[in-house]
């Protein structure tokens, strides 16, 4: 059987709020239904159309299957099901690639794949005691990612075994994190992201409703100095700090993944092409270095090179973990989050992948460029990387 060409129509995202910030009182299947609404309006599909709503999400511990809920709230029929995927901070990108898949082989025409989070609203989680009538009361639950006899490290920490590995300075990862916050006030600055970018309307108990357009956490006025100051933030001795990593974030994402075939009978203007993806596991000890292992597997497997891209959405969960990315793959600085990273831009674990992918393809669309990678690392020792085409 031959397999069909998926493409991608009207990725949108909603701004991206700081931890409680702007943000904080909307939940997050209302962030994930506005987007969801958005491009669903934008691409002009019927909504009974809609194979499948896939999402990704990692903390609604509160809310059973939160696709399924974003479909809801954003009033399409309810006859539109819904799926929510959690590979840590690619699982936007995963319900993309999904959804390519299921198109690529035929078992649906028009998907709708995306991913939602709000840390401001991120629900506590207690243990449950190992025995009856426990005196002491139960412990809040932390994040398992791997199980002891591996090393069950905190995200932090193994960006700092990274940097210790790699030899990456506490300068140079506060250049880094200082470079993507000016690439992202310059971007915001010319409006790069608001055609992307979908206003969240938040009523209030008096006067007008909030409107955001803009995201929160990129800062034009930061400084070497300022980043200098920031105490390390995992280990006494350490180099990462709260100015080096990306922040804690709320936000959505959302796209329509269609056959090419149906998207150009409808006339709808798609915008990417998938064209393959990649995934890799590793030492969870060293998570951060997971786009070197997928990437490095889509390029055996495509048989494209490095420099057959033009531009590269390279996940910054810390600015350790993406410096010895783009070391240990030769990337080329230039093409590399062109319009800033995470670090500036904020990074919402279940939403970020379809950020970057909105975010790559109005890149690719400005610059008439070809060829473009998505990549991340993922707690619990994973990487995912992702390969488009513009639209020529």
């Amino acid at each position: 059987m031959q397999l069909r060409e998926a493409v991608i129509v009207a990725p949108i995202r909603t701004p991206v709020g700081k931890c409680r910030g702007v943000l904080a009182d909307v939940p997050a299947y209302k962030l994930g239904a506005a987007a969801i609404k958005e491009t669903v309006a934008r691409s002009g599909i019927d909504p009974l159309e809609i194979d499948d709503v896939i999402m990704g999400n990692l903390f609604s511990f509160d809310v059973a299957n939160i696709a399924r809920m974003c479909v809801l709230e954003a009033g399409l029929p309810v006859q539109v099901p819904g799926l929510t995927v959690d590979r840590q901070c690619s699982s936007a990108l995963n319900a993309i690639m999904l959804s390519a898949a299921l198109v690529m082989g035929g078992f649906g025409d028009v998907y709708i794949a995306g991913g939602t989070e709000s840390d401001s609203r991120r629900p506590f989680a207690l243990e449950r005691p190992d025995k009856a009538y426990k005196v002491q009361p139960p412990n809040f639950c932390g994040l398992q990612v791997s199980p002891p006899q591996i090393g069950n490290p905190s995200m932090g920490i193994t960006a700092e075994n990274v940097a210790e590995l790699y030899g990456i300075t506490r300068e140079e990862m506060d250049m880094f994190a200082y470079n993507s916050h000016m690439k992202a006030a310059k971007a915001m600055a010319r409006g790069a992201f608001n055609e992307q970018t979908v206003p969240i309307t938040i009523p209030q108990r008096k006067g007008d409703p909030v409107v955001i357009t803009k995201d929160e956490c990129p800062r034009e006025n930061i400084s070497m100095e300022d980043l200098a100051k920031l105490k390390p933030a995992f280990k006494n001795d350490g180099t990462v700090t709260a100015g080096n990593s990306s922040p804690m974030n709320d936000g959505a994402s959302a796209c329509t993944v269609m056959s090419r075939e149906k998207a150009e009978a409808m006339g709808l203007d798609w915008i990417l092409k998938f064209k393959a993806y990649a995934v890799a596991a590793l030492d969870p000890n060293y998570m951060g270095l997971g786009p070197v292992s997928a990437t490095r597997k889509l390029l055996s497997k495509t048989g494209m090179t490095i420099k057959d891209f033009d531009a590269i959405e390279l996940n910054e969960a810390f600015a350790a973990q993406a410096i010895a990315c783009i070391k240990d793959l030769g990337l080329d600085m230039e093409k590399v989050n062109i319009n800033g990273g995470a670090i500036a831009l904020g990074h919402p674990l279940g939403a970020t992948g379809g950020i970057l992918t909105a975010k790559l393809a109005y890149i690719m669309r400005e610059k008439q460029l070809k060829n473009g990678l998505v990549s991340f690392c993922c707690g619990g020792g994973q990487g995912v990387t992702a390969w488009f085409e513009a639209r020529q």
